[in-house]
């Protein structure tokens, strides 16, 4: 079993990600599950030993069974957050490397994962226009996806209220 880089200790969290931007015909790929009520960008945790970019390709993989290359580093996230589900009340710090990855002209997969708790993960197309008006995580999203970058972006969310 791999270890992933982060942890938790009483009820505070730091939890090391990292996350695939994927676009096809106006439209990003998110990940929901059996447990939860929203949608959340397709990635996961950094193992030990691992960069992020090994485990962007690792989990894009794992979540859709095909094998997506990076293009570049696009934003790193720092999310600030109450948990949810099994974590409820946990206050995180969550630290996520995001990576646009370049298309491969393709929607149709079949997705066998489930999340560390063994829910069934399915996977979305969102329409990247109609992202407000979807639960999904992060936030960001639709705007970055909505205008001009250049180099890597540094985006800090807290809704810890």
């Amino acid at each position: 079993m791999e270890h992933n880089c982060g942890f938790i200790n009483d009820k505070k969290a730091f939890r090391y990600r990292a996350a695939a931007i994927i676009v096809e015909e106006g439209c990003v790929l998110f990940a929901r599950n059996d447990k939860d009520d929203y949608y959340y960008s397709v990635g996961g945790a950094v193992h030990m030993g691992e960069t992020s970019e090994e485990a962007v390709k690792r989990e894009v993989f794992e979540e859709t069974g095909l094998n997506y290359e990076v293009d570049h580093l696009a934003v790193i996230h720092e999310h600030f957050f109450i948990g949810s589900s099994g974590l409820k009340g946990v206050n995180f710090h969550e630290l996520t490397f995001y990576y646009m990855m370049k298309p491969m002209g393709k929607r149709d997969f079949t997705s066998q994962s489930t999340t560390e708790s063994g829910a069934k993960e399915t996977m979305h197309w969102l329409p990247i226009d109609e992202l407000d008006k979807c639960k999904a995580y992060p936030t960001f999203m639709k705007e970055y996806l909505k205008s001009e970058h250049r180099g890597v972006e540094h985006i800090v969310t807290d809704e810890r209220d």
